[in-house]
């Protein structure tokens, strides 16, 4: 599978392919959830090691945005 990641959006819809829409009133706990299924999604080999990378520092760039 190749997806371009570039924006928090990319990664919205990237979890969006595999079933996955998160919301949580506190953006803190999105981050931090949608950070969790990356993981998952990894370990179980479904997305390269450059998607999961980039999807993880836009995700923590996000978070970053919301301290």
């Amino acid at each position: 599978m190749k997806t371009k990641i570039n924006s928090f959006y990319d990664v919205q819809q990237l979890l969006k392919e595999f079933g996955y829409i998160i919301y949580f009133k506190n953006p803190k706990d999105t981050c931090e959830m949608m950070a969790q299924e990356i993981r998952s999604l990894f370990d179980y080999q479904l997305i390269s090691k450059d998607t999961y990378l980039k999807s993880l520092l836009i995700i923590n760039l996000r978070r970053n945005e919301h301290k």
